[in-house]
């Protein structure tokens, strides 16, 4: 492979003075990109999935901060560091378990702070270019890192997607899953479909075609049963790797909903659960995943599937978008700035105190 799916793969582009987004939902039957010209549609469109994945939404949220201060400093100069703040309410109320989203709001929040130039859009601009960048360099890096754990040949398991779809590019579960490809360690990845969205099946499987490298989709359902029956074949699963939305200070980690139960599978048959993400998803803030404010959807993705109703008339439903696995559960962390095998607050917190 001579091409990185960083350099092909783009959720996220800024051209022409507009941001535009991969619109995710539409993937994989449309490539199509849409244009947000005011910051109601960049939280809307977080809001919407048009763009998700925590990392995504801190980018596209940054980008989005760039627009409101073009139209806020245009519309009266001498006093759009004040109006401002409404529109950065409107951006962290768009989802409320993606920690990125607020670390990249507080970030360009206090940079507007002590902003006095004739075109404070533009200082904006070089700063979520600056993030967008790093969020790449720090997926490439995270990648080699997970993949060093990987030892011998295998197949490995993940769940909805954390890919370059998910990230400014390259992503951070498929991130560790493309190093490992490439290494010649990883003979077979199994994707989750992921419902109600169907992350794993629209994007992830989408991402692996992309590729060429070898996937194959499951129901969440049949994860217990892929496991227990690969260990007799060539090619058994080793690894559980997912992404994370949000990991709190002591480990535990707040991922797609169906992430717990796939690290309870994998300490029953004795394989490995592996949480890729930038040092960015750890709120130090919080102490445990009890902390962590989980997003419940409308029941109406459940209930419907496409656009058409498949459940039975008058049935009700429950939508939680994500779940928390105890660190316990956890056999490695792994971010930009190196890894956590067995997590919990005193390692975690010695890690971060070498973030920049």
């Amino acid at each position: 492979m001579t091409v990185k799916a960083y350099d092909s793969i783009k959720p996220i582009i800024w051209q022409d003075d507009t941001l535009q987004l991969l619109d995710q939902r539409l993937l994989p039957a449309e490539h199509t990109y849409i244009s947000l010209n005011n910051v109601t549609e960049v939280a809307q469109a977080i809001t919407d999935m048009v763009v998700r994945g925590a990392p995504a939404i801190g980018i596209t949220a940054a980008y989005g901060i760039v627009i409101a201060a073009r139209a806020r400093f245009a519309d009266n100069a001498d006093n759009w560091q004040q109006a401002i703040e409404d529109d950065l309410q409107i951006l962290a109320q768009s989802r409320p378990t993606a920690v990125n989203l607020f670390w990249a709001i507080d970030l360009m929040r206090e940079v507007i702070k002590g902003l006095a130039v004739a075109d404070p859009a533009a200082t904006l601009l070089s700063i979520a270019k600056q993030i967008h960048e790093d969020d790449i360099a720090a997926n490439v890096k995270m990648g080699n890192l997970g993949a060093q754990l990987i030892e011998g040949k295998c197949a490995v398991l993940t769940h909805c997607n954390a890919g370059a779809l998910a990230t400014g590019g390259y992503g951070t579960a498929l991130g560790v899953i493309r190093s490992a490809f490439e290494q010649d360690k990883i003979s077979l990845v199994y994707a989750d479909e992921t419902r109600p969205w169907l992350q794993g099946a629209r994007l992830t499987a989408w991402e692996m075609v992309q590729e060429d490298i070898p996937v194959s989709l499951l129901v969440e359902g049949a994860a217990a049963h892929m496991i227990k029956t690969s260990q007799a074949t060539d090619t058994p699963i080793r690894w559980i790797i997912v992404g994370s939305d949000r990991i709190a200070s002591n480990g535990d980690v707040a991922n797609k909903i169906g992430t717990y139960a796939l690290a309870v599978l994998a300490r029953h048959h004795g394989i490995k659960f592996m949480v890729a993400a930038p040092t960015t998803t750890i709120d130090m803030n919080i102490s445990c995943g009890d902390d962590i404010p989980i997003e419940e959807r409308s029941i109406d993705e459940v209930l419907s599937c496409s656009g058409q109703h498949v459940a039975a008339i008058g049935a009700q439903a429950r939508n939680p978008a994500f779940d928390v696995t105890p660190a316990e559960l956890v056999d490695a962390i792994v971010t930009e700035k190196g890894v956590v095998l067995n997590p919990d607050f005193e390692k975690i917190k010695v890690m971060m105190a070498n973030v920049d």
